[in-house]
């Protein structure tokens, strides 16, 4: 008889998302003591989390509202949805380099705030207009720093709208390079890209080692008259760098999604509401997506697209009984694991084991029934955090 699971969530997901749910799962706000959170922008920091969770999905690729590093060491898998607004993201960054270039938003406001008829309106806005005048894309160097899902989707439309692209992820993978137009250029250095770029645009989570990583110094590397993006993160850009840029003319526009009092105030930004992902495609592609990862992991314990473990898809071994184990990253644990299940008289069908950081996740598919006090001996190893049979 199948598992009847729970899953709490904590914002409005899309309906379209959560039918990909079995229809007997109890999904919704109030379900109590949950095996499975889903979310999008609510947070959990100060949340009491019940030692029933197993998972936590964020519909949506940053995770900074969720408490990745403390749920790991309870041994709940934290997931987000990489890719599935990137199409949003990407159209979003391309009407913020044309807002820059056309002096959009200015322009707007100006034409907002007059008034007359259109006799009057005419000779105002020929003589206005030269003040509004920009400049074209195609010819212009554009610099994309990450170049995942978003990046990949930003350099290929700026090198099909005629950019020069130069790109900038040490960590690229052979996935995103195929994806990547052979057009694109390398970057060797962040020095490189900055010194080279009319436009810089960053599609990084934030770390410790993102935080400012658009500053003072990255800036001044970069041509008068050069525009900054931020679709990312607010603490990816250094505010106060960008601002003393826009005053001494160094920069000419910067275009970010992270209103603050100080951005909102200058008429050189143009700060929009956080509306990257605010689109209803990409809603439903989130849910979709953190929907599956769920269920896939409370089923079979395959994971897919976890921030705090690697991924560990195994196909199921037929007539086999099934171990998930969450434990910390320490010499010897699958040797430790083998031997209790060999004293037992039990035979490893298939095995895959994950590891990230401090963390490492074991899939292992036992011929045979595992009973419980197998499964009592494997959970007192030292290092342990988490055994559940799927």
């Amino acid at each position: 008889m199948p598992v009847i699971y729970r899953i709490k969530t904590y914002n409005a997901i899309s309906p379209i998302g959560l039918a990909r749910l079995p229809k007997d799962y109890e999904v919704g706000p109030d379900v109590s003591c949950p095996d499975a959170i889903l979310l999008r922008s609510a947070t959990l920091h100060d949340e009491p989390i019940d030692d029933s969770v197993l998972a936590v999905a964020r519909a949506g690729a940053g995770t900074n509202n969720v408490p990745v590093d403390a749920l790991s060491g309870r041994g709940i898998v934290v997931f987000n949805t990489p890719g599935a607004n990137a199409n949003a993201v990407k159209e979003l960054v391309v009407a913020g380099m044309l807002l820059a270039a056309r002096n959009i938003w200015p322009a707007a406001a100006f034409t907002a705030g007059l008034a007359g008829t259109e006799g009057d309106l005419n000779p105002t806005v020929e003589k206005a207009k030269k003040q509004y005048a920009g400049f074209e894309l195609p010819g212009r160097t554009l610099g994309v720093i990450g170049l995942g899902a978003i990046g990949v989707l930003v350099a290929n439309a700026a090198a099909a709208m005629g950019m020069k692209v130069l790109g900038y992820d040490p960590a690229l993978t052979v996935g995103r390079a195929w994806q990547m137009s052979s057009a694109v250029e390398q970057a060797t250095s962040l020095d490189d890209l900055f010194s080279r770029a009319d436009m810089v645009t960053a599609h990084v989570p934030l770390i410790e080692a993102t935080k400012g990583l658009v500053g003072a110094a990255q800036i001044a590397r970069m041509k008068p008259g050069a525009t900054v993006l931020n679709f990312a993160r607010s603490g990816i850009v250094d505010d106060d760098a960008v601002l003393a840029a826009l005053d001494d003319g160094r920069l000419h526009a910067y275009i970010c999604d992270f209103p603050s009092p100080v951005l909102v105030a200058h008429p050189k930004v143009v700060a929009l509401p956080h509306l990257g992902a605010s689109t209803a495609e990409a809603e439903e592609n989130c849910a979709i997506m953190a929907a599956d990862q769920i269920r896939d992991y409370l089923v079979d314990g395959n994971i897919r697209n976890s921030v705090n473990l690697g991924e560990a898809v195994l196909p199921r071994t037929t007539g086999a009984t099934r171990l998930a184990i969450f434990n910390r990253n320490v010499p010897n644990m699958v040797g430790q694991i083998s031997g209790i299940l060999a004293a037992a008289s039990l035979n490893i069908a298939d095995l895959i084991n994950k590891s990230r950081g401090d963390f490492a996740y074991t899939l292992i598919d036992v011929e045979g029934d595992v009973v419980a006090s197998v499964v009592n001996q494997i959970a007192a190893i030292e290092g342990i955090i988490r055994v559940r049979l799927v």
